[in-house]
């Protein structure tokens, strides 16, 4: 005889709950924060992760063109959720984000080499921004000219500044054709940043480009038509979406997030900091072993050389 399935089968409310079922765990997660019914929960894939017996789930929470970013970390079991931040002592705690900053063939000043580095997420239109890059212009190279490096990055805003990504494309077209020249061009674009508009942005970079003895307006504006860079500034984007920001500034030193407006000395007090501690630790600054090459097929390879030295 048959056993009554019905009598004896547990019902579906009553099998045992994994996190690795996406309803489920969208459930758990809106009912944890309180998430508001119009807000969009998107539960991605589960992925080997850092911490032994975990995966790492990422869910992204939305609303139009707004979101955040949320890790969590499951047991193989999916009965147990861990969320929150672990280290381990013998590496840089900022390791994960060290190793998605991209810096080859960014703007930088300063010195290359240098024990500390600044990458700096902007966005050309947002206010906040361009009082941050007014300090650091003011205050980094005049009281560090050895001992830091800062990169520029862009991470134009679109659904909240419809002309920044533009700049952002117009910005690396100006990098392309003469790299000491883009910060000139970076000062000037904050400057004008009240007074420009979708409509004037070209013809206000291009009078501007026409007073540049290092720049050819006529290449910039060929540039900016053909939107050549414009892959380029969205590269740019989604390394700034690996790295979970949502807004700008975003400022890393060595690593270390610093996602709001900062101030000058509290600045500094982190950049002596991480300069003291990077004498014995040695495991951040400018010194990535890059190699420079392009790799043309049919090309004889290079013949072999002594390792660069790197600092350990």
């Amino acid at each position: 005889m048959l056993p009554l399935l019905g009598a004896f089968a547990l019902s579906a409310a009553d099998a045992p709950k994994s996190a690795f079922d996406k309803p489920t765990l969208e459930a758990y997660v809106r009912h944890l924060y309180l998430l508001n019914p119009a807000l969009t929960v998107t539960v991605n894939d589960p992925k080997p992760g850092p911490l032994a017996g975990f995966k790492e789930v990422k869910i992204r929470i939305s609303q139009g063109p707004q979101f955040q970013d949320l890790t969590l970390f499951v047991s193989t079991d999916g009965k147990k959720i861990v969320q929150g931040n672990f280290y381990d002592v013998a590496t840089n705690p900022f390791k994960p984000e060290l190793d998605k900053l991209k810096t080859q063939f960014q703007p930088a000043l300063g010195t290359a080499g240098a024990p500390v580095v600044l990458v700096g997420f902007s966005d050309f239109q947002c206010p906040h921004c361009k009082i941050e890059a007014q300090m650091l212009r003011e205050n980094l190279v005049k009281n560090y000219p050895k001992d830091v490096r800062l990169y520029f990055k862009d991470f134009p805003i679109e659904s909240l500044h419809p002309w920044a990504k533009a700049a952002a494309m117009a910005g690396r077209c100006v990098f392309q054709q003469q790299p000491d020249a883009f910060w000139d061009y970076h000062d000037f674009v904050f400057s004008k940043q009240d007074a420009i508009t979708p409509e004037t942005l070209k013809d206000t970079i291009l009078t501007w480009a026409k007073e540049q003895k290092s720049i050819d307006a006529v290449k910039l504006g060929a540039c900016i038509d053909n939107k050549a860079t414009q892959a380029e500034v969205e590269k740019e984007i989604e390394e700034g979406h690996s790295l979970e920001i949502t807004g700008t500034p975003t400022l890393f030193i060595n690593g270390r997030r610093i996602s709001q407006s900062i101030d000058w000395p509290n600045l500094k007090a982190i950049i002596d900091s991480e300069i003291e501690y990077q004498k014995t630790a040695k495991n951040a600054g400018d010194d990535c072993g890059c190699e420079v090459k392009l790799d043309i097929p049919g090309m004889p390879a290079a013949p072999p050389v002594a390792p660069p030295v790197k600092k350990k």
